[in-house]
């Protein structure tokens, strides 16, 4: 197996890009694409990314979208506390969770729509 396409399978494997886009790129390195293992397509990889999206909830425009891997967010809280909030827990919370939407939020008052996902 060549370098270039085990480098491709370790970040399928580590969810940095998804199976269709591995496929993809074996596929301009002129190479058929692996068959995935039932195995491994339920091997859940550990979240990598904090994204959190505002919108504007009546035209559905995107206000704000920040995507930072959780690594950095981890060293954050390491570095500045947050008031009010046990930021071992939150540590501890962000760690443990399997991934998803953890925050999705309706402000009415000010018409946004706020979503906060680890993916």
């Amino acid at each position: 197996m060549n370098e270039e396409r085990l480098r491709i399978l370790h970040m399928v494997q580590d969810g940095l890009i998804s199976a269709d886009e591995g496929a993809k790129l074996l596929a301009a390195l002129g190479e058929e694409s692996p068959r995935l293992t039932t195995a491994a397509l339920a091997t859940p990889s550990r979240p990598r990314w904090f994204r959190i999206r505002v919108s504007d909830s009546s035209t559905g425009r995107m206000k704000v979208n920040i995507n930072m891997p959780l690594s950095l967010v981890d060293f954050g809280l390491k570095i500045g506390g947050v008031s009010g909030i046990d930021v071992d827990d939150l540590r501890a919370a962000l760690q443990q969770t399997q991934g998803g939407k953890i925050v999705d939020v309706q402000d009415e008052e000010d018409g946004e729509h706020v979503e906060i996902f680890v993916e």
